[in-house]
């Protein structure tokens, strides 16, 4: 006998409910589920400049990803004031009175996105593959900003808005912009998690927490769920690398290794989910390079760095400076990257626009990844080729970080290193500056003494 009408209309209301309620417990972790479509192709990006020219979309286009991925500076949406050394309004130096950079205005931000998403190239990469991503400090609102940013909430809706996000989205209602998607039939899944490092991210100098407590538990819960074939990590700021260990005191850069108790509590979290196939994928710091830990979860962890698709360090600075740059990359300690003759300089790193690319090959047998970093040709810079089966767990054993307390490469980190290696920039830096200014007391010298001599000719004539 069938319940009365007014008790089943009930009980789909209560079910109805029920669901609301476990999609919104899940943050927006289903974003994206149900798509049966096999990925092969996934390009990613950070760091575009929505006021400079953007051709690097055609090569994008051409590589025809199904899946483009946003990994922060989606626009430049803070202001940026100019070098200021003296004055009423000094922007540097250790006597600066006023910040370098301020944020901008709703409205102000609101017509940078809109400039960026009407670009011709970035318009027809909408047209042909799915579009998701994160924030990093720029188009959060604000140089190297964290938790302390007053202007989050409001920015959270503008890059939703920009990255076409339901309104419905629970990413919406939730606080921060972390996501996570699920691609591909059963038996060739990819799943995309994207965190965000600026929300709830503590200052850099405290070693407290990027992700925060809700965060952590969303991504303990993903990361236990069903297993898929791969797990792509997206991270606004670098992972793995951590240059900040090489090139303080002279300049630091933001990474997961300037918080080691967050590092260590995600290769924990990892390792202790035996989920396989994972990887990173990171922006940020305006140049590229793939780099590989192989000491976290006893697999080897790569992290490929694409940034940025405008911003550049070597569009940073006059062009006879690069070889200058590409030097310094190359002298740079990096025990982590990923050294190969397929790379196009000896440093592999690339320090001129470029966008990452993942090709998924299903067909072979393990399946194979090629990894890379593209130049605004669509060309490779740098690039490894992975086999599926690599990054599966040996029988769930972590590999010890210090090989009886000698180096070992992808294992010993860069704050391990002897400090003659680790602090060899900055003594080269130093030692320059003590020549160039012997070399200007020299010249002072030389000129000071000529003019006194001919002074004292002049007296006697």
């Amino acid at each position: 006998m069938k319940p009365p009408m007014s008790e089943r209309r009930w009980a789909r209301w209560a079910w109805g409910w029920a669901v609301v309620g476990s999609l919104i417990s899940l943050g927006a972790s289903v974003t994206g589920a149900g798509d049966e479509r096999v990925v092969s192709r996934i390009a990613f990006g950070s760091c575009a400049n929505q006021s400079a020219p953007q051709p690097i979309w055609d090569a994008i286009v051409k590589f025809d990803p199904q899946v483009f991925i946003w990994l922060g500076d989606n626009i430049y949406g803070d202001i940026r004031r100019p070098l200021q050394l003296f004055g009423k309004e000094r922007t540097t130096g250790p006597w600066k009175n006023v910040p370098r950079f301020v944020p901008s205005s709703e409205q102000e931000m609101e017509s940078r996105y809109t400039r960026a998403k009407t670009n011709p190239g970035y318009s027809r990469l909408r047209q042909n593959a799915k579009v998701i991503g994160t924030w990093d400090d720029h188009d959060y609102g604000l140089n190297d900003a964290g938790k302390e940013f007053g202007g989050k909430i409001t920015n959270q809706r503008l890059l939703l808005d920009f990255l076409d996000e339901p309104k419905d989205s629970p990413r919406r209602n939730q606080a921060g912009v972390y996501a996570s998607y699920t691609f591909g039939p059963v038996g060739k899944q990819v799943k995309v998690i994207l965190l965000d490092t600026r929300y709830h991210r503590d200052p850099l100098s405290s070693d407290g927490s990027i992700l925060g407590s809700e965060q952590w538990t969303w991504l303990e819960k993903e990361l236990m769920g069903p297993a898929t074939e791969l797990t792509i990590i997206g991270s606004s700021i670098q992972v793995v690398s951590n240059h900040s260990a090489a090139t303080g005191p002279m300049f630091y850069l933001e990474a997961w290794g300037r918080f080691p108790k967050e590092m260590d509590r995600l290769f924990k979290l990892i390792a202790e989910s035996k989920r396989d196939g994972v990887f990173f994928i990171s922006g940020d710091v305006h140049f590229g390079e793939i780099a590989r830990y192989d000491c976290g979860v006893g697999y080897p962890l790569f992290d490929i760095t694409s940034s940025g698709l405008t911003q550049s360090v070597e569009k940073a600075v006059p062009p006879p400076l690069n070889m200058v740059l590409r030097f310094v990359a190359w002298l740079t300690p990096s025990t982590m990257r990923v050294m190969s003759r397929n790379c196009r300089f000896r440093s592999c790193t690339y320090g001129l626009p470029n966008f990452g690319a993942i090709e998924i090959q299903w067909g072979e047998n393990p399946v194979k990844l090629i990894i890379q970093v593209r130049d605004t040709d669509g060309h490779p810079v740098t690039s490894a080729n992975v086999s599926l089966s690599e990054l599966r767990a040996y029988n769930g054993k972590l590999v010890a970080a210090d090989t009886a307390g000698g180096y070992k490469r992808h294992c010993s980190l860069e704050v391990t290193l002897p400090w003659i290696i680790r602090y060899r920039l900055a003594i080269l830096f130093y030692c320059a500056v003590a020549v160039c200014f012997l070399a200007f007391l020299g010249i002072a010298y030389g000129v000071g003494s000529f003019c006194w001599k001919c002074l004292r000719k002049c007296k006697l004539d």
